[in-house]
């Protein structure tokens, strides 16, 4: 079996037959990546591997939540991205008086009929504020918009637009006035991205930036729209993943739930987001077939939400991110095939 035949890997870049169209489709949203960094970029400093994983996410069709401590940019990115895809956009601040209705709308009585009122969730980019600030009952609301892309609202299920992605903040530092995310909605999200202090460069740059405008998403322009960004989407379904590089995923994911160190591993629908997030690498990448390392590059963002580590451990300085790189260590890695067109 050559190197070129679907299912085996190739090392340097030999696309298989019928490739040349996902092939086409990878230097399309190389291209994306570059001009959303420079958008977003003229808002944001300083989030590039956070940006990347937010457009990760948005090409394997999954929700993103953004955790870190005030003051970081977590929202400002979210806004940067809706902006700079040129989607349909609206925000919920959550607060602990948010209804459900005030997620999936209701209906209002009005000439002597009722009408339906659409809530913000029907939308392309629903930007979800303090997620944790909402109660489990406002929460549940976005369960099934998120699982399912639809509502089920006064006996009526109502489709949700196509795409659908929910970009949430939360705080996870601050407790009072506060909902934990129970882990059946964690484990919606795709992603969980952190955003991190900026270095002293960056944070001067900032500065500048505040001083210089007001209001810097006023200078983010939109890259893309739905059909393009819809067609980039589909395009990543149909990378190429090699029956080892499979092999390779599913046993990280199989091996968190064997370790000691944790009481819950990921579940079925974690090797699913983890295929998925993959074949989005490998596409930013540039190519239209999945490395172990695609699989290495998005693990952490993809499984550390959704493991519960051990309390003993936990209170004893143990992270899932820590959980993880023990996990990678002792999954062994496929070997890459050689290029037939290599020296």
């Amino acid at each position: 079996m050559s190197a070129t035949e679907p299912g085996v890997l190739p090392a340097g870049g030999v696309l298989g037959p019928g490739d040349d169209e996902v092939a086409l489709d990878a230097r399309a949203t190389r291209r994306l990546w570059e001009d959303l960094r420079r958008e977003v970029g003229r808002a944001v400093v300083g989030a590039d591997d956070a940006l990347r994983l937010v457009l990760t996410a948005l090409l394997a069709d999954g929700h993103v939540l953004v955790e870190d401590v005030p003051g970081t940019g977590k929202t400002l990115l979210a806004r940067a991205v809706a902006r700079a895809l040129g989607l349909d956009t609206n925000r919920i601040q959550g607060t602990p008086d948010l209804l459900p209705a005030d997620v999936t709308g209701s209906s209002i009585y009005e000439g002597g009929t009722l009408r339906f009122a659409p809530g913000p969730v029907f939308t392309n980019i629903l930007l979800v504020d303090e997620i944790n600030r909402a109660t489990p009952r406002t929460q549940a609301a976005l369960l099934e918009a998120m699982q399912e892309r639809q509502v089920s609202v006064e006996g009526s299920t109502r489709p949700l637009p196509d795409p659908f992605v929910v970009l949430a903040t939360q705080n996870p530092v601050e407790f009072e006035g506060t909902f934990a995310l129970p882990q059946a909605q964690l484990d919606r999200f795709l992603l969980r991205i952190r955003i991190g202090y900026p270095d002293e460069l960056g944070e001067r740059a900032i500065a500048r930036r505040h001083q210089a405008s007001a209001e810097p998403l006023e200078a983010v322009a939109a890259v893309i729209d739905g059909p393009r960004l819809l067609a980039l989407r589909d395009a990543v379904r149909r990378v190429r993943v090699a029956d080892e590089v499979e092999e390779y995923l599913v046993g990280v994911v199989r091996a968190t739930r064997t370790t000691p160190d944790v009481q819950l591993g990921a579940s079925p629908r974690a090797t699913v987001a983890l295929y998925r997030a993959a074949q989005a690498a490998a596409v930013l990448a540039g190519r239209a077939f999945v490395l172990p390392d695609d699989v290495k590059a998005v693990a952490g963002a993809v499984l550390g939400h959704r493991l519960v580590v051990d309390l003993d451990r936990s209170l004893r300085g143990l992270s899932p991110e820590s959980v993880l790189d023990r996990v990678l260590a002792s999954v062994a890695v496929p070997p890459i095939a050689p290029d037939p067109a290599g020296p």
